[in-house]
């Protein structure tokens, strides 16, 4: 008989094995009962954009990610059904503040974190409901 026909029967031998030396290890994950999964307390919106001008008179573009928290699980879940309604506030108020940015002006995302927590309260319905803000990007 050949080797190389025995290398494959001596690594699955090899890998079968160290497995059932260890069974304690391999099934450590298993404790018997299943684990109750939380509900999720954050969900995030695709990029917003808004077209800016730039200091040399042509227009450029600002992004920014956001996302949306929420510790109540019935506040969760009317935030995620108004994500459309949510995603139109908030781009409504980026082009808003885009339009009125002097070219060259390094954005102030304190106040646009404020907007859009406000916007979001209004379409939420109710405070609660945090607005998170990921990466910004002015290009």
């Amino acid at each position: 008989m050949r080797r190389n026909s025995l290398l494959p029967l001596a690594l699955i031998a090899a890998l079968a094995g160290g497995s059932l030396a260890a069974p304690s290890v391999a099934f450590a994950g298993h404790g018997g009962g299943e684990e109750k999964k939380a509900p999720p307390t954050y969900f995030a919106l695709d990029p917003i954009n808004a077209v800016v001008l730039r200091r040399d008179g042509r227009r450029g573009v600002m992004t920014i990610e956001t996302g949306i928290e929420a510790k109540d699980a019935k506040l969760m879940t009317r935030a995620q059904a108004s994500t459309p309604r949510l995603r139109a506030a908030f781009a409504q108020v980026l082009m808003v503040y885009a339009a009125g940015l002097r070219g060259g002006a390094p954005p102030d995302l304190d106040y646009v974190a404020r907007e859009l927590q406000k916007a979001c309260d209004r379409v939420v319905g109710q405070p609660g409901a945090k607005v998170l803000l990921g990466s910004t990007l002015l290009s």
